[in-house]
């Protein structure tokens, strides 16, 4: 459970995780914000934490701001808001200083998240959470823009809803987000993902928006190709999806946002590398492990992995 007044530390103050932290500390909840880039992290202490968007202009103080993540040793709850590669690594230093009743809520694109920080810490402290319809990009050190934002799913990694799951659920609520706990987060995580797969990687490769990738027969097939592919592993695995029809799913999930652009074409834009492994690459991965043959993903993702080896 958590205190009365829980402090929160947010591992990863980028895009999402500043929009998390903003939001946290806006409500009255003592933030710890951990971010490697340090001139992020002076900018924040410095003038405050900059949100604009469709959640207003501001600037949010009361964020104590830090690139040594010993700094949040007594947070009660800590989110990791990393991209799915550094995931292994803060759960890596929270597990060097965490107390049995200090929480991890994990909230990443992709798959994989609970087994990277399951090889460094037990299960039993940690939650999953879905980012569902947000948007968010870093405009510069200390300043966020907020694009959108629909819900904060959570849930435990074995299921079910416990007075914990619960506890986080209000935390969130509380501080102005739509969040509910859901008993089999899972199913969320892979309703997600499918959608994930068949956007990345596919806007990435022909340089469009998501508008523009389904204005285009020919690119709107592959990214479909893509998205069932990831459909039939999860059917494979076991997951109980909400759907029958994954086209009509994941159709109406891109045509909500045609002016979007997944995180993964912005990091290209940016020279930055992307999370490809934990999405698109990882379902020939997974495809392989199970007999099931992913060749949409397997060239999209080679085809990213290729760019990003000029960067």
């Amino acid at each position: 459970m958590l205190p009365a007044h829980p402090v929160v530390a947010v591992i990863g103050t980028g895009s999402m995780g500043g929009v998390y932290a903003g939001f946290f500390a806006e409500s009255g909840t003592t933030v710890i914000a951990i971010d490697t880039w340090a001139e992020h992290v002076s900018a924040i202490n410095e003038n405050g934490l900059r949100l604009s968007g469709v959640s207003g202009d501001r600037y949010i103080s009361g964020i104590t701001a830090s690139t040594d993540i010993h700094a949040a040793k007594d947070a009660d709850l800590f989110i990791i808001a990393t991209k799915a590669s550094g995931v292994a690594d803060a759960a890596r230093a929270i597990a060097a200083m965490a107390k049995p009743s200090q929480l991890v809520l994990t909230i990443q694109n992709g798959l994989g998240a609970a087994d990277r920080i399951a090889a460094h810490m037990p299960v039993e402290q940690v939650l999953l959470g879905v980012a569902e319809g947000f948007g968010a990009s870093i405009v510069e050190p200390g300043h966020i823009h907020h694009n959108n934002m629909r819900q904060i799913r959570i849930g435990e990694i074995n299921g079910g809803i416990t007075p914990r799951l619960t506890a986080v659920e209000t935390l969130w609520q509380a501080a102005g987000f739509k969040a509910a706990a859901f008993a089999d987060i899972n199913q969320l995580i892979w309703e997600k993902y499918i959608c994930n797969v068949m956007l990345s990687a596919p806007c990435t490769v022909f340089d469009c928006n998501v508008g523009e990738l389904f204005a285009n027969p020919e690119w709107k097939a592959i990214a479909i190709g893509a998205m069932l592919e990831a459909y039939h592993l999860g059917i494979a695995k076991g997951i109980s999806f909400s759907f029958d029809d994954p086209v009509a799913y994941a159709t109406a999930f891109a045509e909500g946002m045609p002016k979007a652009n997944p995180s993964m074409r912005l990091d290209h834009m940016a020279g930055r590398r992307s999370e490809i492994d934990a999405i698109n690459g990882m379902v020939p991965v997974l495809g392989q492990d199970m007999n099931i043959p992913a060749p949409y993903n397997q060239v999209l993702a080679a085809e990213v992995k290729r760019r990003e080896d000029a960067f």
